[in-house]
């Protein structure tokens, strides 16, 4: 198991640390709470399930699944230790029960076969394009057999991504390299499934894409 560096560097959720404590509440106005209710959805979890969320950032995502799923045993994952503190407290305040741990997506402090379930949501943009391809295969790693990989993140420059808006949480260099053809394969070059996209959504600040991809049985 990997353990963490803490002289690595990393994009905050909200691209800056002045940003965070806005970050809740504008990514709802920006339609992220249904991008959320979709992604767990699709995810189709059931009791007993172990899942994690990679960049889980403030755990707005483990909330929903944790009170959608009680049952399941939900992990969350961001090299932000702000962010991290800052879903602790909401967990606490809601009476709501996950794990949190400080570490790269890339690097992933658990041992092989842990989860069902992983999740992306709206962070592989935010890695480095060295970090891509490690993070998807130690997705791969520590996923169980036929265990799955959920994700949906932005799908690419194009219209309407250029605002100043949308430049608080992604650059147009990052999503450059962030198209679905460019994702899709370097999913199946980790190793990982049936890659493929299952549909799409619009926010505010852009398209987003969702995906879904498995460890082999």
């Amino acid at each position: 198991m990997a353990e963490y560096d803490a002289n690595r560097t990393f994009l905050p959720a909200a691209g800056h640390d002045l940003f965070l404590p806005f970050y809740d509440p504008l990514t709802k106005i920006l339609g992220a709470e249904r991008v959320r209710n979709r992604l767990i959805d699709q995810a189709a979890l059931r009791p007993q399930q172990r899942v994690l969320e990679i960049g889980c950032g403030t755990g707005a995502l483990l909330m929903k699944v944790k009170r959608r799923h009680p049952d399941v045993a939900v992990v969350g994952l961001d090299p932000d230790n702000k962010a991290l503190d800052r879903a602790r407290r909401k967990a606490r305040a809601a009476r709501v029960t996950f794990e949190l741990e400080r570490g790269f997506s890339n690097e992933l402090p658990y041992p092989a076969g842990a989860f069902d379930r992983v999740f992306s949501c709206l962070m592989f943009h935010h890695l480095e394009d060295d970090e891509k391809q490690p993070t998807l295969r130690e997705v791969l790693r520590v996923l169980k057999p036929g265990g799955r990989l959920e994700m949906v993140d932005f799908g690419g420059p194009g219209p309407g991504l250029h605002s100043r808006l949308t430049r608080l949480f992604h650059s147009h260099a990052r999503l450059s390299d962030n198209s679905e053809e460019r994702v899709l394969g370097r999913m199946a070059e980790a190793g990982l499934a049936n890659a493929r996209a299952l549909g799409h959504a619009s926010l505010l600040v852009g398209r987003v894409i969702f995906y879904r991809a498995s460890a082999p049985d």
